[in-house]
């Protein structure tokens, strides 16, 4: 994809490059390459953005798990009076 991401903006460039004024390139660059990329790489990083999201929660829940065993184990050691 990204492969195609480069050569589209290649292709682009040279769209732009071929305006009969900058002001004219510069929307033909933006319009026609850095909003739909910026969209196709926002749509297609929503996976990625999902696992990221559900591996902090299972670190979370791992953190919350390992402090309730801790502090379970800590309780029945705390406050013994040596009997």
């Amino acid at each position: 994809m990204l492969l195609v991401a480069v050569a589209w903006i290649y292709v682009v460039g040279l769209m732009a490059a071929t305006q009969p004024t900058f002001l004219a390139g510069f929307f033909t660059f933006f319009f026609y390459c850095v909003v739909p990329l910026s969209i196709l790489f926002y749509l297609t990083g929503g996976r990625r953005r999902q696992a990221k999201r559900e591996r902090l929660a299972a670190q979370q829940a791992r953190h919350d798990a390992d402090s309730a065993q801790d502090s379970a184990s800590g309780d029945g050691d705390a406050g013994g009076d040596g009997d």
